[in-house]
């Protein structure tokens, strides 16, 4: 996740927002707490959504703590909500992150990944040990996705497809570890929520995501989080492409688009081929939002379903304009 999956700020109301914020500030607070501050750079507003997802199919309450910021020492927040959820996305994020290193350390050379990556190395190996699975299928995957890259792959389907797959197994894993004995029955809180100076997260599971039939949509929470997450990848791995054309053109990083779609920098300016491709990729990345907004309306969401309606919705519509149309780009929260 790169940072595009985000709220409307502006169409949320004011209790939502900082149920959103606290859980954004939880995660931090868990990081923190757990691996130090230097971890806390990675933080992202996708593990926040994550979070909220995985918790909304508990209908057991968010548990607000007043607590200190290391970023506002002299405030509390508001709102500083800790349940399991929160521990699993505050761990994805900097999996993640760590890959992320690995791929600017190893494609670009960047000395700061180097770096980076050597005062996360301990953080790194704790969290292998804990997600195992996770951690070899996003190694697989990523391998899938280096080759195809290193192939020059013209085909954006086949270039997302290894991302997408990363998301679906994100989203699995996040069941397995928040539920790890299925959810609770209806009425009866799973305990998930935790309010204290340090929290218990569930060990993760290791079970694989299921075969799915893409053809109908099924009723099991686990598959339908399976199909978010995969189509939720698709979506963020064109929009980063289309975010990133200018920058790849000059770096000489590969860009599924500028493949697909033939850039030819002699014969044509970056807007006009903005313009050129604009249809093609409004039709995809609208498709892969249908279908996350057709699984997630199948949840049974049973808590802070208006901040996951306002970023399904509204927060990725809205970031999704942003970049085909260039327009409000310094207005993102």
């Amino acid at each position: 996740m790169l940072g595009y999956v985000k709220i409307d700020k502006g169409e949320l109301k004011v209790r939502e927002y900082e149920v959103y914020t606290g859980y954004y500030c939880g995660i931090c607070k868990s990081i923190g707490k757990r691996y130090g501050q230097l971890p806390r750079m990675a933080l992202s507003y996708d593990a926040a959504f994550l979070a909220v997802l995985l918790a909304s199919l508990d209908g057991g309450s968010d548990t607000p703590c007043q607590e200190h910021c290391i970023a506002h020492p002299f405030m509390q927040k508001k709102t500083i909500i800790r349940n399991r959820a929160i521990d699993y996305a505050a761990d994805v994020m900097l999996i993640l992150a760590w890959y992320k290193l690995a791929d600017d350390a190893r494609d670009e050379g960047k000395a700061y990944a180097r770096a980076t990556m050597i005062l996360l190395r301990r953080v790194f190996r704790k969290l292998r040990r804990k997600y195992p699975a996770l951690c070899d299928g996003m190694e697989s995957r990523l391998a899938e996705l280096s080759e195809l890259e290193d192939e020059k792959c013209a085909s954006i389907d086949m270039a997302a497809e290894a991302f997408s797959k990363i998301m679906e197994l994100i989203f699995t894993e996040g069941f397995d570890t928040v539920y790890p004995e299925g959810l609770p029955p209806a009425g009866k809180d799973s305990g998930n929520a935790v309010c204290s100076s340090e929290s218990d997260s569930a060990e993760p599971g290791n079970a694989g995501p299921a075969h799915l039939d893409f053809f109908t949509i099924p009723d099991d929470p686990r598959q339908l989080l399976s199909r978010i997450g995969y189509h939720m990848g698709k979506w963020i791995y064109l929009i980063d492409a289309a975010d990133d054309i200018e920058e790849n053109i000059l770096s000489g990083a590969y860009n599924p688009l500028l493949f697909r779609f033939s850039y030819d920098k002699d014969a044509e300016t970056t807007e006009e081929f903005r313009r050129r491709i604009e249809p093609n990729l409004r039709f995809n990345l609208y498709h892969y939002l249908a279908e996350l907004s057709n699984y997630t309306d199948s949840l049974d969401i049973k808590k802070n379903k208006g901040i996951i309606d306002n970023v399904i919705y509204l927060g990725l519509n809205r970031k999704t304009e942003e970049i085909i149309s260039r327009v409000d780009k310094d207005k993102q929260i």
